[in-house]
Order: C-alpha cells, then sequence, then structure tokens
C-alpha cells in the first residue's frame, strides 16, 4: 500500500487538485480526487501499486520533470506502474505509459541479454508484468533471438569443398549458446515458459539439454535447508518435464544425478519413471559410479538403491515395446529399432557383473535382491560368466552364513562352460561353492583337456573340430560373438596347443637322453636286477611314443576316457 498526501488544505477547492502534476497526469488518482471531493480529504492510499513505493517514486519524479534514465532494470515497473496509474495519452500528451512502451519495443525486444534482465525485474510485479504480456513479449523475443543466431551460425559455417559441393564444417560442441548462462538467473516457472518457446521455434535439442544442465548445476549446488528444499523439488520436476526427447541430448551423467536429486526429494514418482526409462535407453554408456545410487530413506538397510537400478535394467531389456513418436520410431532411439544391439549387452552385462560385485559387499542385501539383479538381462547377454562368478565368489564371503540351498541358487546362475580357465581352476579350489558346482567345474575342464588332446592329434591330418568341443574348450565362443572375437579365441587356444606340443617334444627329449644312459650302463653291467629296471623304462619310452602317434588310442586315452565317464556318472548322480 502507497499513500499519497496532498498539499491543498481546501478540499473543496478542487481546482487546487487539479493543479498537481500527479493529479493531471494519472487518471487513477483523478479518480481517488475526485470520488473524495466533497470530504475533507489530505491523503490517498494507492493499495496493490505494483513496485511498491520504489516505482511510485519514479512516476512522481516524471510527473514533475525530474529526469532518470529508463533501463531495463526499471523499465518493467515503469510500464506496471503507469498502467496501474492510468498514465497514458488520454490524460497527457506524450505521458510515462507511451514512454516505458517505447523503450521496450525499440531497445529491450531487439537485445536478448536485456529481455533476460526484465524478465528477471517481472518475478516482484507478478501478475501485472503477465497481464500486460511484458513476460510473454520478452520469452518470445529470446525464443525468437536465440533461433535466429543458431540459424546465422549455421549459415556461417557452410562452405564448398574443393569437389564444389556444398558441405558445413564441424562445430564446436554448443557453440553459439552463450545465452544458457543469462537464463540461470531467472525463476524456474518463467524458465520453464522460455525453454518451452524455444523447443517450438525449433531451438537444437543439444543446446536445450546445455542449458538444462546449467541451470540444474547452479540451483541444486546451493546449501539445501527447510525451505530450499522445496523448491529444489521444484526445480528438479520441472526440468525432467523439460528434458528433450532426443536420446544423447543431456549426458547420461546428468540423468543420473537427477535420479539421485529426484530420490533424495521425494519427487513424484512419473518423474522417477521418465528418468528411469530415459536412462534405460543408453545404458550401454553409463559407468559403474553413475548406478551406485545410494539409499536415502531413513530405515532403509541397503546401502545402495537395489531397487532402482532393477527398473532401469529392465527399462533397457524391453526397448523394444517403448514410447513411440507419430512416425512409429521410438523416441529414446537404440542402436536397434526393437531390441538392445549385441554390442550394447555385452557392455551392459559387464556393467551388471561389476555392480553386483560391489553391492555384493553389503552384508545386509538380500539374496532374492541380489538374484534378481543378475537375472535381469537375457541370457545371451554374457558370453563370459567370470565377471558373474565373481560377484557370486563375493557375496559368498560376505554371507557365510548362507545355507546350502541358497548356494545353489546362486550357482545355477553360472554357466560353467563359459568360465575361462583361470575362473575354472579357481572355482574347483573354491570351498565356498556346493559340490555340485565344483563337479562341473571338473567336468568341463575335462572336456577342454579332451578337446586340447584331439587338436593335438588332428592338426596333421587338418581334420575338422567338432563345433560343440571347440565352445566348450574355449568357455567363451557362442553364436553371440562376432568374427573378430572368434578369431582371437582360436588364435589363443592355437597358442596354448602349441606350448602343449612344446612340452611334450622336451618329454621325449629328456626320455631318449635317459635311453642314451641306459645303453652306456648296460655296456659296463649285465646284472639281471639291471636289466628289469631296463625293461622298465623301455617300456615307459615306447607308452609315451605310442600315446603320441598320430591317430592311435593310447592307454592314457583310454584312462581319460574312464576318468571322464566317472566324473559324468556323479554329476548325474549329484542331480
Amino acid at each position: 500500500m502507497c499513500r499519497l498526501i496532498l498539499g491543498c488544505s481546501n478540499a473543496d477547492n478542487h481546482n487546487c487538485y487539479m493543479q498537481f502534476p500527479l493529479v493531471s497526469r494519472s487518471g487513477q488518482i483523478r479518480k481517488l480526487v475526485e470520488e473524495h471531493r466533497d470530504s475533507d480529504i489530505s491523503r490517498v492510499e494507492l493499495m496493490n501499486l505494483p513496485g511498491g513505493a520504489e516505482s511510485f517514486e519514479l512516476a512522481a519524479k516524471f510527473c514533475y520533470g525530474i529526469n532518470f534514465e529508463i533501463t531495463p532494470l526499471n523499465v518493467a515497473q515503469l510500464c506496471c506502474v503507469s498502467d496501474y496509474l492510468e498514465m497514458t495519452e488520454e490524460f497527457s500528451k506524450d505521458n510515462l505509459h507511451l514512454r516505458a512502451e517505447q523503450y521496450l519495443e525499440s531497445i529491450v525486444y531487439k537485445n536478448l541479454e536485456m529481455c533476460v534482465e526484465v524478465l528477471q525485474q517481472c518475478e516482484n510485479l507478478l501478475p501485472h508484468a503477465n497481464e500486460l504480456n511484458i513476460v510473454s513479449r520478452c520469452i518470445d523475443a529470446v525464443a525468437s533471438k536465440a533461433s535466429a543466431e543458431q540459424i546465422a551460425l549455421s549459415f556461417s559455417r557452410l562452405e564448398y569443398s574443393s569437389s564444389g559441393r556444398l558441405h558445413t564444417i564441424r562445430q564446436a560442441k554448443c557453440e553459439g549458446d552463450w545465452w544458457r548462462e543469462d537464463l540461470s538467473v531467472i525463476r524456474i516457472d518463467l524458465y520453464q515458459r522460455v525453454i518451452t518457446a524455444m523447443k517450438c521455434r525449433g531451438v537444437r535439442p543439444e543446446s536445450i539439454g546445455a542449458s538444462l544442465v546449467n541451470y540444474a548445476q547452479k540451483v541444486l549446488t546451493k546449501k539445501v535447508d527447510l525451505v530450499s528444499t522445496g523448491h529444489q523439488k521444484l526445480v528438479v520436476e520441472t526440468i525432467i518435464s523439460l528434458l528433450p526427447v532426443e536420446r544423447l541430448a543431456v549426458p547420461i551423467s546428468f540423468l543420473f544425478e537427477l535420479l539421485r536429486n529426484a530420490v533424495m526429494l521425494d519427487c513424484t514418482i512419473a518423474c522417477r519413471l521418465d528418468l528411469e526409462r530415459r536412462i534405460g535407453s543408453q545404458l550401454d554408456i553409463a559407468t559403474l559410479d553413475d548406478l551406485l545410487i545410494p539409499s536415502f530413506r531413513h530405515g532403509c538397510e541397503t546401502l545402495f538403491n537395489v531397487d532402482t537400478v532393477y527398473r532401469i535394467l529392465v527399462n533397457f531389456s524391453q526397448q523394444d515395446d517403448g514410447e513411440y513418436d507419430m512416425d512409429g520410431v521410438s523416441i529414446f532411439e537404440s542402436d536397434s529399432p526393437h531390441s538392445p544391439s549385441q554390442s550394447a549387452l555385452l557392455k551392459v552385462s559387464k556393467l551388471v557383473d561389476d555392480y553386483l560385485a560391489e553391492i555384493a559387499l553389503d552384508v545386509n542385501l538380500k539374496l532374492s535382491k541380489f538374484i534378481a539383479i543378475a537375472e535381469a538381462l537375457p541370457a545371451h547377454a554374457r558370453t563370459i560368466h567370470d565377471g558373474l562368478y565373481r560377484a557370486i565368489d563375493i557375496y559368498l564371503k560376505t554371507h557365510k552364513g548362507i545355507l546350502d540351498a541358497d548356494k545353489k541358487r546362486l550357482c545355477k546362475l553360472i554357466d560353467f562352460q563359459k568360465v575361462s580357465q583361470e575362473a575354472g581352476a579357481h572355482a574347483a579350489l573354491n570351498e565356498l561353492l556346493p559340490l555340485q558346482s565344483v563337479v562341473q567345474v571338473l567336468y568341463f575342464e575335462q572336456l577342454r583337456l579332451r578337446n586340447a588332446l584331439c587338436c593335438s592329434h588332428t592338426d596333421g591330418n587338418h581334420k575338422p573340430v567338432h563345433h560343440q568341443s571347440w565352445r566348450i574348450s574355449s568357455g567363451a565362443l557362442s553364436a553371440a560373438m562376432s568374427p573378430r572375437d572368434n578369431y582371437a579365441s582360436l588364435r589363443r587356444e592355437n597358442r596354448e596347443l602349441k606350448l602343449e606340443l612344446t612340452r611334450l617334444r622336451m618329454r621325449l627329449n629328456d626320455l631318449e637322453k635317459e635311453h642314451v644312459c641306459m645303453k652306456r650302463d648296460m655296456a659296463k653291467s649285465h646284472s639281471h636286477k639291471f636289466m628289469s629296471s631296463f625293461s622298465k623304462k623301455i617300456a615307459k619310452l615306447r607308452f609315451f611314443r605310442h600315446s603320441s602317434s598320430r591317430g592311435s588310442s593310447s592307454p592314457s586315452r583310454q584312462s581319460y576316457r574312464a576318468d571322464s565317464k566317472v566324473i559324468e556318472r556323479t554329476c548325474a548322480s549329484i542331480e
């Protein structure tokens, strides 16, 4: 409320009041004076004056001819107070309202920075600034300027190549988006209207995303108290609603940061689900630190928010039935229009295994949640189960009181045909694993060894090896592997077989040297005891050469088959 004290002592003298410049230029004050012309009026109260006493002082200076400068910092106040006081051309020529409007049209609306300054001043002038369309006109001007600058920048990057074709020069990321720093100073409701207008004007999604990141970082990094918590919650929910639908318009680390804040501030379920769906569409570029979302709820026993990560994994695996735009293309586009690509699955499977190894250290983590995370991806996502075995081993070490039945549930997740030789050797000696799993490991190790022997015998004859044997021997090959990965695995196995052959040759050389020594001993001694020893060593030499000949069947291989059958019967009896 603003009180205006009139200096005329005779209230009946209406002409006395009309001599005041303020009364002569303001229709509102003239009405108030005329309403009280028959009473002893000495003061007039102006209720809900926009801008308060500061705005009225500027209007009074204008009426009394005191010079002052119209700037972006006061032009909104002048527009609102002149409209409230009715300082229009109807009551005085070249009045204050006309002067303020001319300044807006000729100067402010042509400059983006000035428009942002006026918007910032309008925050304390609502709803009057809205009623006079000052806010909407500034927002349209900002959106138009940002769009025009991007178009001009695009044309400036066009040039002709040596072949005479027109092409675009590669630009720096978010080049020409200097305005995003200016927008971070305005209030969230006005900022929302500006970003919405920019989207309608065709401003690039990457530019809008960069502005959202900048605005969130400036607001959400401030110290949180009871008053600002509600404001930050509003900011997070608004920014989530403004996120561009295009994939990779904002960094995935920023999406995770928004998700952490949404969980911590208890934002709406719709906001959190929207973020989880966006993150799921590009989970293959996430890192382990992104997934480690703390549990912010009081009384929550687990260290990390496992439920949120599980929903993200479900969204990643079920991208085929996601939301579609008018053209029938998913708004969260992936490498494949209907499901994650195999390369994305491999990356996410490794990420999930690392995440499982991290959360396995939590003594309060329930077995059901651990298994749910492990089974969230399709079975063909993992071509190597080393990471999964490592995570399960950590879980068993952390939860030593786990029941045998639960151990079996965990170990059923592992396909021991897809573990490396190093992991298999570790599992064979792991006392925490159930007996059934250990026997499976030994069985598949026997199959690998048999495959190695078959390869050593058939290498010279160039006989093809059964595909199943190759798959078991490598522990990593599958239909999902790329030709490059298959080639690398085959080369690795080839090197291992060559090393084994080298060992055999060295052993053969040792036996031949021993044979030469025995001949020398025979020349010196003809005792019966020495001949008996000699016969045994000769038999041993013949056995070795017989077993290493191509295409022959040796006692060692027969013994090996017997061992394999025993292990197979053991596996069947345990199952």
